[in-house]
């Protein structure tokens, strides 16, 4: 019996199908126009680029535009690059355009689809980013893209790691910016931590198109990115703690590989207190008791260092330092810190030099930042697995897009062994018979540790012609992966290294003629060298597509399928022939934690040998069905985190807006005037309740804070004793005083002075408040779990305690700014100084649970203040839209809010407070 479902898709093809089938007719469109742009003059196509921007200025919208804009830019792309779009990639560029992810195979050219919906959209003028997984992609991409780009008129810019503000500024400029998602996210952090607009980079968030966006916002989007600066050193109690744990045995702790957690055992827990007890370093009776938070967190710690993490697999040491190597990629990751004490732990388990901890400054998660471009699209060749997660997170559609050729690879059922030993023999007998007809194979690990130990079997079995490519040598891996498909080359990489260069047959000319003929000058000898290497790619071509194409040989399964699928993908490109298995072990981490525990005793029931394999459909489906738990597990971590950063995110909206304002705005003196009388407003009721007697009056309190937040001596014991004095009259002497002295400061000094004093308190207050903030906030959540035990959502709880702290971070910025402009003289002397420098801050990019950390970046410039004219025009309240604050325009403070509440502008939309 059919399913209806089924019996649907067969009549009217799935939903993926109508979407391409959708597309077909603007296709045609294209190719219909190819004779007429063929015809047309380098000049007269460039000429182009200026029609279409008056036509969209006129009123025409870029849909109107797509039909001629793409068959301009494949044009372009056949005259400066050689290469054709094929129709298959003219659809890609069309679901990229319409803010969709487009699931492309490997080698059917995504770096060369982006073009097409880049040069539409960059005709707007409003900056278009592509997105790239590392620096060496951004650079290459930008550079082989940037020709077409240039040809029609549009400038490019990229992004690296090392830039000034100044070169970062003019590659934002550009119609077109390459950058890594590492150096837009930190860009954006940096420039709401500058102090002038003037010095920030960036200028918008228009259109952005993520390459390997499966990496970017799956992989990596359990990571925030997170600036941050050094506290204090502690590295002697890091040794001392090391010192303590080296001591327990296996019955002091319990591990769960599965969880990624290490704990202590009840016994464990009064050996580790009796020992800090000796070295006096256990407060109180219990190292759980209150004082003891930090400590306990540091022999978590410690535990975790000697038990969760391996050396040569989670990370290596190098130079005296610990390197982590990405989980992922298997890259080594110079630079990259663990958060919260663990990389200090790991630093003090293998006695290198501990470096300090760093504190947050600013922190936005992936998720968040690319949800501020107005639209989003992504490629990769692998995104249908996480469909899901594409669209309740970020609104994005995955399109599977039809390969230009049918795909040959054949794709075996995976073979499996009892033990890793036999697994490796039958690994390395495979290798061997496939290398000796001349068949390239791409061999896939999971670790650095697994690809150097079979290159060691390799060597010892006398196979020699093999490269390891993998975290150690990760500076030659795009070199190496282009050269991985010459007959018999024996290519080992860890996961996906080498990741965004394609594997072509016989190998890659333009690779060989940059390497080969580095050195040799133009002319034609060169030439003539360089005919002669395409010739023997061509050949060698022959002889890999004659031994049967790739063979990718995965030693391993991936706990990610999507993984599993870029490896295979490998192979088969363009419509080559090519083949993939992966050969496992009972032993294997995957099988071990995920899969069945009865597994091996059923395997020697059915009387399964030594060295053979049981290779069978149902393994493969037991695997997936391994493999989807565990990627459901990290989409839960994965939105887990979001929802936290979400009620964070809405904080940090309202504060970098805030500093817009300040920094725009010319007169902040309303602003202040404000904020000193709410201050004077909450002393006098804190000091005389409304339906207090005076005699119940605590006037030395209101006296005493008088003169700490206003800097007045004012007889308010005197004022008490007034017969019919109430708390209107004290407030509105009291607020006469500050008004009187704040004038006076401000004639002394004059307008520009004091503009320039206020805003710089301000600024430099609300960055202060805000950075304690993100530590409270921070601790909040660490212990805002154990809520659930009383049965009370650790959500909904995080979502109200944090915006109780917020409240309290607005009233302390309301005391703090009002204390110290009453203050000013102390000020006066540094008006003409130096402008404030900003803290020396880090990037770092930090998974919650495993404590990663991703990047690490030195100190970066300078900020200043900066007086600027408001540009916010004032629009009449009936044009204003209740829903859309964009629309309302500049706002009094005291005007009705023009949401409706019903409050004044400054209590609600336009509130610090």
């Amino acid at each position: 019996m059919v399913r209806f479902g089924g019996l649907a898709r067969k009549i009217f093809g799935s939903a993926n199908d109508r979407r391409v089938k959708a597309t077909r007719s603007r296709v045609e469109a294209i190719n219909a126009l190819e004779n007429e742009m063929q015809a047309l003059s380098d000049d007269a196509l460039r000429g182009r680029t200026q029609q279409f921007r008056e036509e969209l200025a006129n009123g025409k919208s870029l849909d109107d535009l797509l039909i001629p804009a793409f068959a301009t830019v494949r044009e372009a792309s056949r005259r400066v690059l050689g290469m054709r779009p094929f129709d298959v990639q003219l659809i890609g560029g069309m679901v990229l355009h319409n803010g969709g992810i487009a699931e492309m195979r490997t080698g059917e050219g995504k770096t060369l689809v982006a073009t097409l919906p880049v040069y539409l959209n960059a005709l707007e003028g409003k900056g278009v980013h592509v997105v790239t997984v590392n620096d060496y992609l951004a650079t290459r991409d930008s550079e082989w893209m940037g020709r077409v780009y240039g040809f029609l008129g549009l400038t490019t810019g990229v992004i690296m790691h090392g830039l000034s503000d100044e070169q970062r500024r003019a590659a934002y400029a550009c119609d077109v910016t390459y950058a890594t998602n590492n150096e837009l996210g930190f860009d954006y952090l940096r420039d709401n931590m500058k102090y002038e607009r003037a010095q920030m980079v960036q200028r918008g968030h228009h259109y952005a198109i993520v390459d390997e966006v499966d990496s970017i916002l799956i992989d990596e989007a359990r990571t925030p990115l997170i600036i941050s600066g050094p506290l204090e050193d502690r590295s002697e109690m890091y040794n001392t703690v090391d010192a303590l744990i080296v001591k327990l045995v296996p019955e002091d702790y319990e591990v769960d590989e599965k969880q990624r957690t290490a704990i202590f055992t009840e016994v464990g827990t009064e050996k580790v207190e009796n020992m800090l007890r000796a070295n006096d370093l256990l407060k109180g009776e219990s190292l759980y008791d209150v004082e003891n938070v930090a400590m306990v967190h540091h022999v978590n710690n410690a535990l975790k260092a000697h038990r969760l993490f391996q050396r040569d697999k989670d990370y290596i040491v190098r130079n005296g330092e610990i390197v982590i190597i990405d989980e992922f990629t298997g890259r080594m990751m110079p630079g990259r810190r663990y958060s919260e004490g663990l990389h200090q732990a790991l630093e003090a388990k293998e006695h290198v030099q501990i470096q300090p901890e760093n504190q947050t400054l600013a922190s936005i998660t992936f998720q968040n930042y690319f949800r501020m471009y107005k639209k989003l699209a992504g490629m990769t060749g692998t995104a249908s697995t996480e469909a899901e997660e594409f669209g309740n997170i970020y609104g994005l559609e995955v399109t599977e897009i039809p390969t230009n050729l049918p795909v040959q690879r054949k794709d075996e059922d995976d073979e499996v062994y009892r033990t890793v030993e036999e697994k490796y023999k039958a690994i390395v007998r495979e290798i061997r018979e496939a290398s000796t007809k001349g068949q390239p194979i791409l061999v896939g690990t999971t670790s650095i540790e697994k690809s150097e130990h079979l290159a060691e079997r390799l060597r010892a079995d006398g196979v020699k012609n093999f490269q390891v490519l993998n975290a150690r040598y990760h500076e030659q891996e795009a070199y190496i992966v282009a050269q991985a498909g010459v007959p018999g080359a024996i290519t080992i990489a860890t996961n996906m290294a080498g990741r965004g260069t394609d594997i072509q047959l016989g190998g890659n000319a333009d690779m060989r003629i940059r390497q080969e003929l580095a050195e040799m000058p133009e002319g034609s000898e060169r030439e003539a060298r360089e005919q002669a290497i395409r010739e023997d790619i061509q050949r060698l071509k022959e002889k890999a597509l004659a031994a049967g194409g790739l063979y990718v040989l995965a030693t391993e399964r991936h706990e990610s399928r999507r993984i599993d699928n870029q490896l295979r993908g490998r192979s088969g490109r363009q419509g080559d022939p090519g083949r993939s298995k992966f050969y496992l072990s009972i032993q294997d981490d995957l099988m071990r934690i995920f899969g069945s525990d009865r597994m091996d005793g059923m395997l020697q029931k059915l009387g399964l040998k030594e060295d053979e394999a049981i290779i069978h459909p149902w393994i493969n489906k037991a695997l997936e069905k391994a493999q989807t738990k565990v990627e459901a597990r990290n989409f839960d971590i994965r939105k887990n985190l979001l929802k936290y950063d979400d009620v964070m995110n809405d904080q940090r909206k309202v504060v970098f807006e805030q500093r817009l304002t300040l920094m725009d705005g010319q007169d902040l003196s309303e602003t202040v005037a404000e904020m000193r009388q709410d201050v004077i407003d909450d002393l006098v009721a804190k000091h005389i309740p409304e339906t207090a007697y005076a005699e119940q009056w605590d006037v030395a309190g209101l006296k005493e804070d008088v003169g700490q937040y206003l800097n007045l001596d004012l007889p308010i014991a005197d004022w008490a004793k007034e017969e019919g004095i109430d708390e209107e009259a004290i407030n509105a002497r009291i607020t006469e005083a500050a008004n009187k002295a704040a004038q006076d400061r401000a004639d002394r000094f004059g307008p520009e002075v004091m503009a320039y004093v206020e805003r710089s308190i301000l600024l430099q207050t609300l960055d202060h408040l805000w950075r304690e903030h993100l530590v409270n906030l921070d601790h909040l959540r660490s212990v805002v779990g154990f809520r659930g035990y009383a049965q009370r959502d650790p959500l909904n709880e995080y979502k109200s305690e944090a915006f109780e702290l917020f409240q309290a971070l607005l009233g302390n910025l309301r005391q703090a700014v009002t204390a110290q402009l009453m203050r000013v003289e102390l000020v006066r002397e540094a008006a003409d100084a130096p402008p404030p420098e900003a803290p020396e801050a880090f990037g770092q990019h930090i998974d919650p649970t495993t404590g990663e950390d991703d990047f690490n970046e030195g100190a970066f410039g300078d900020t200043a203040v900066l007086t600027r004219v408001s540009t916010e025009r004032v629009v009449p309240p009936e044009q204003r839209d209740p829903k859309n604050p964009s629309t309302w325009g500049k706002v009094g403070r005291n005007e009705a809010c023009p949401c409706g509440s019903g409050k004044k502008f400054k209590h609600c939309h336009g509130a610090f407070g």
